[in-house]
């Protein structure tokens, strides 16, 4: 896919995880999902690459409300949203090619505003290490249906630190596709692999 369908556009939850359960009924095993997000941890820098190894979700709404789909289960067990072993694979291509990643928790909220210093501290408290508006519920659908996932965040800004940092879309924009082509080799190799 190109792009995905966003929460603060307006869509339903059921509209924004339409694609992962058509990628069930088409047989689909596994979903590699990225973004772009702020970094939270003071040890990212702008164009980094985080391996998202869990997240916290801060979305007014939930994927899975309403009627349950025959997918999965009622209350679907969460401990590993993001596949250990392919997070295992995606880190050891990143050592043999010479990309430096990151790892952390990753926290999405509704948006379409930028977070202010005052929630950038609150997420960074709660956990997380990047901030962002999409992926969770599409993380959280996909794994009600059994697929396994691997996410990865551009850091395309950084906030919560003592200095406020104003942020643009467009400055958000160059430094995902400075990153990507980073990000692009990781994923191709671990599509080869797998």
């Amino acid at each position: 896919m190109e792009g995905r369908f966003h929460f603060y556009e307006g869509y339903s939850m059921k509209e924004v995880t339409f694609p992962e359960r058509v990628m069930y009924e088409l047989g689909i095993e596994t979903l590699f999902v990225s973004n772009a997000s702020g970094g939270m941890n003071p040890e990212f820098h702008v164009g980094d690459l985080m391996i998202i190894d869990d997240h916290i979700n801060f979305f007014p709404e939930h994927p899975l409300q309403g009627k349950n789909f025959p997918t999965g289960p009622r209350f679907p067990d969460m401990h590993e949203a993001y596949d250990k072993g392919l997070r295992d694979l995606a880190d050891g291509i990143a050592k043999e090619v010479g990309i430096e990643v990151k790892h952390g928790v990753y926290v999405g909220v509704q948006g379409p505003t930028f977070e202010t210093p005052a929630e950038y501290r609150m997420y960074r408290i709660l956990g997380g290490d990047a901030v962002g508006m999409s992926t969770v519920p599409e993380v959280i659908v996909a794994r009600h249906c059994g697929i396994k996932v691997f996410g990865i965040s551009i850091i395309t800004d950084l906030g919560g630190f003592d200095v406020p940092v104003q942020v643009s879309h467009e400055e958000v924009q160059i430094a995902a596709n400075n990153a990507q082509p980073k990000m692009t080799e990781i994923m191709r190799e671990m599509i080869r692999r797998s």
